[in-house]
């Protein structure tokens, strides 16, 4: 029996071995256990798991989908992870790794598979650099379709902003090459909208000639807390363009990992990151380190492979919940009004409640692209970890938090800091223009529904 006439329904996995190189499982078998993602509380459980190795692994998993009713999710490493059901075939693109630098002409070519990480040490040597988000430990595609807003974002723009092509296949199984030149329209779409049209293969980047910056964070005590927040509210909003800053209010576990000083208590960080000179950089901080004694002070000048330890994200997966939205103001009352609702006196159950400024770079280029944010002013980000003595409080108060910071919201959020399944999630990350061309887009590409699963945009969902 051909793939084209295997009843709806009907167990896809005789035939996707037939048609991948790559390890095919089912549930139970082994290889299928690759498919448990980064983030621990997100039920994945596909038909079945394709780890694919070319993209004609990728093209051939579209085509038996399509003939057996399936659709297609894709993966790397789950830090971004949606519900995915039996209904759904999982691709793992992990094993598209090829990573190469030319470093005459400050690019790389980057596979699926490769986080962010390896390109920074590739890079290196060279004394460029690929703009990335705060954990390097996360996958390149993922964040590149997500817009791409790091620790430098003021300073040098998104980071697909920088991307020269995409190699994308599309709910049909055709291969594409897509540049601002060759198939625009989909380029526009795949810088922000995440895998709404196709499965991404691998990408080609701009390096930038970026050896070290000066940053890090300086942490306080949650005695400070208000008095931190309330100068850093007015420090931020007449801040250089070029420099990057958020505050973030923590709740660190006591653990080795986590600094004696921070662990198991309520703190405070400021983040700062900049590419100008040391002297200007110390200047420009010196109105927060007047603020209060910091308890840990790690910046400094900082070679550009350590850029996790401006924001020094958790490594390790775990279930969490995270709630997000985009502010257009942080004023005088919403600083009094996050510090009632998530403060060192309001019982929060959150590991980190962080607001972080946008615009300078950001907001100034005008390279086409479904990212929709340009203009935001600020974001807050609230992440709590589902440990069971607190699994309960922390999404009832996430909640409360955003109910409270609604005056100051745009009711919008950033795609990779939002990955949402529903139409109402989706909508949240995109404005209605946005959301109408990025749907008219998917229909083209992919009539046949082969990709209505996880953070896509279509004009109705299945």
């Amino acid at each position: 029996m051909s793939i084209l006439d295997a009843p709806p329904g009907t167990d896809p996995t005789p035939a996707l071995r037939d048609a991948v190189t790559g390890i095919v499982a089912g549930p139970g078998e082994p290889g299928y256990d690759r498919a448990t993602p980064w983030r621990l509380d997100i039920p994945v459980a596909p038909r079945a798991v394709v780890v694919a190795t070319t993209a004609a692994d990728v093209s051939a998993t579209m085509r038996v989908a399509a003939a057996y009713g399936f659709t297609v999710a894709v993966a790397s490493t789950g830090h971004g992870a949606l519900p995915i059901d039996e209904s759904s075939i999982l691709v793992l693109t992990s094993a598209l790794n090829g990573c190469t630098v030319d470093a005459q002409a400050r690019t790389a070519r980057i596979g699926a598979g490769v986080r962010w990480q390896e390109v920074i040490d590739l890079a290196a040597p060279h004394c460029l650099a690929p703009i990335v988000g705060s954990a390097p430990d996360v996958g390149v595609v993922g964040f590149l379709t997500g817009g791409g807003v790091g620790p430098l974002a003021r300073s040098v723009g998104l980071a697909s902003d920088r991307v020269r092509s995409f190699d994308l296949v599309i709910g049909t199984g055709e291969q594409l090459h897509v540049t601002p030149v060759e198939h625009p329209d989909l380029f526009w779409g795949l810088c922000g909208g995440k895998g709404t049209l196709g499965i991404v293969t691998e990408v080609e980047i701009e390096l930038l000639p970026i050896a070290h910056f000066y940053g890090g964070a300086l942490y306080f005590d949650g005695a400070d807390a208000a008095s931190v927040l309330r100068a850093w509210q007015q420090w931020s909003a007449n801040l250089p363009t070029d420099a990057n800053t958020s505050i973030a209010f923590l709740q660190l576990p006591d653990i080795p990992d986590v600094p004696p000083p921070l662990a198991g208590k309520f703190t405070v960080a400021v983040r700062y990151a900049t590419l100008t000179d040391q002297q200007r950089a110390e200047r420009t901080l010196a109105p927060i380190r007047a603020v209060a004694e910091p308890i840990v002070d790690t910046i400094g000048p900082t070679p550009y492979s350590e850029i996790r330890s401006v924001h020094s994200d958790p490594v390790d997966p775990m279930p969490a919940h995270e709630r997000h939205t985009v502010l257009s103001d942080l004023t005088v009352d919403g600083v009094e009004t996050l510090l009632a609702a998530a403060g060192p006196d309001s019982g929060s159950p959150q590991a980190i409640t962080e607001v972080r400024l946008l615009g300078g770079a950001l907001s100034r280029s005008d390279r086409p692209s479904a990212f929709c944010h340009r203009t935001a002013a600020y974001s807050l980000l609230l992440i709590g970890v589902l440990a069971p003595a607190v699994a309960d409080a922390v999404p009832v108060h996430s909640a409360a938090v955003m109910d409270a910071m609604a005056p100051w919201s745009t009711g919008r959020e950033l795609p990779n800091f939002s990955p949402a399944a529903d139409p109402e999630g989706l909508a949240r990350c995109y404005d209605e223009d946005t959301t109408e061309r990025l749907a008219a887009l998917a229909e083209d590409h992919d009539p046949a529904g082969v990709l209505r699963v996880g953070h896509v945009v279509r004009t109705h969902r299945a």
